[in-house]
């Protein structure tokens, strides 16, 4: 099953990451100060992900 797993950073944050079945890192959440702001943040992406769209961004080239 795919899971979300937190974890604290070296300077003392709290994050996430999304697992997949695989074991691998799908996805990952910023530094939150404090282990509910996480939580949030887990709870944003499920309810935020489900119907996300996907949009192609083009960057501009380096010489522009």
């Amino acid at each position: 099953m795919p899971k979300f797993e937190i974890y604290t950073d070296k300077g003392g944050k709290y994050r996430f990451r999304l697992k997949a079945r695989n074991g691998e890192i799908i996805a990952t959440g910023q530094g939150y100060l404090t282990k509910a702001g996480c939580m949030t943040g887990i709870e944003s992406v499920r309810k935020n992900a489900v119907d996300a769209e996907i949009v192609e961004i083009e960057t501009p080239s380096e010489e522009e």
